[in-house]
């Protein structure tokens, strides 16, 4: 069937637990009878899946969780097939789910959860990224990865270097452990720049970042990578949600009245990637500092404040890609602009 012509609506629900070794698949026919069945994570046995899933003669609804590189692979072989309409979904959400359906928690159990999942709720389908975007964001990832070995690897040489009883030996070898991993940071970023410089909406969309106050060239080659991969429709509020920067609020009667904190159900290589920025441009961008002082001034924390700050800086991300304008704080705040004067001076 030709993917441009009209296609008959789903009339089977699959629902796809993903490890990095197998698949556990549950299948509603249309008759309503459960099938299951178990299949390796790899290419051979996605093309059992498939050839598994046409055997009910029907188009298929699969829902599967995020999983990073195990569920991309699985995602791209099943979103390929026309007779597959393929859903990828967070985990935090799948489990507020099946925490309404069940209490048992095995893959089998899982796989089940996410067919119904499939069967019951609005359907949002899976776009699939481009080869570039798809490079860029396991270049970001791994270039993340990285970072973290490399600040584990500073902070063992800095408790080295403080201890008489460290051997000369011990603080060479993590000498030449930190030189080793700069180097190979250096040359990953030194890579997704060649891919940002080859791409004209990628190159576009990173001068854009480097205008907002607190985001660098570093930044925001991070930021980009964690964003290229959202579909075009997304409203701005739900870049806020995926990236769990929005506010979850838990007061009920007079028993529970707790702070308000982030919901963190989201992206956690995007908040993490906007917490520098955000502490940057709490100090030196008037209107995102002026923002973040009314907002101490309201008695919220520090981290309240700068999460806030965070928020809007995603805004203003949005913003500048939708318009491929520069920042400008003014069109951010325009009702704070008298209190960014009176605050911030």
């Amino acid at each position: 069937m030709n993917k441009l012509e009209p296609l008959p609506p789903a009339t089977a629900f699959c629902g796809l637990d993903v490890s990095a070794a197998s698949l556990a698949a549950a299948l509603f026919k249309p008759d309503q009878s459960l099938a299951e069945r178990a299949f390796p994570n790899s290419r051979s046995g996605h093309r059992s899946l498939l050839l598994w899933l046409g055997a009910s003669k029907a188009r298929v609804r699969i829902s599967l969780e995020a999983t990073g590189v195990y569920s991309l692979d699985v995602a791209l072989a099943l979103e390929a097939d026309p007779r597959c309409e393929v859903a990828v979904l967070n985990p935090k959400l799948v489990n507020r789910f099946a925490q309404t359906l069940s209490r048992t928690k095995t893959d089998a159990a899982d796989a089940v959860v996410l067919a119904e999942y499939s069967r019951r709720m609005p359907f949002t389908p899976w776009q699939r990224p481009g080869i570039k975007q798809l490079g860029l964001r396991a270049l970001g990832r791994h270039i993340e990865s990285l970072t973290n070995d490399l600040i584990g690897v500073k902070n063992r040489l800095h408790a080295a270097q403080s201890a008489a009883a460290t051997p000369q030996a011990v603080r060479c070898d993590l000498e030449q452990a930190q030189l080793a991993l700069e180097r190979r940071i250096l040359k990953m970023r030194q890579e997704a720049g060649k891919l940002v410089a080859g791409d004209d909406q990628l190159r576009r969309r990173f001068h854009l970042l480097t205008t907002i106050p607190g985001i660098a060239e570093v930044s925001a080659l991070t930021i980009l990578c964690e964003l290229l991969l959202l579909p075009p429709e997304m409203t701005v509020r739900q870049w806020v949600a995926m990236s769990g920067l929005d506010p979850a609020h838990r007061q009920s009667g007079t028993s529970l009245n707790k702070p308000s904190r982030i919901s963190r159900t989201g992206n956690r290589h995007l908040r993490r990637a906007l917490y520098m920025p955000a502490l940057s441009a709490a100090r030196f961008d008037p209107h995102l500092r002026g923002f973040y002082l009314a907002l101490r001034q309201r008695h919220k924390t520090a981290l309240q404040a700068l999460m806030a700050v965070a928020r809007k800086m995603l805004h203003a991300i949005y913003g500048i890609f939708k318009s491929g304008q520069p920042y400008n704080g003014q069109l951010l705040f325009p009702q704070l602009e008298l209190e960014v004067k009176s605050i911030a001076g």
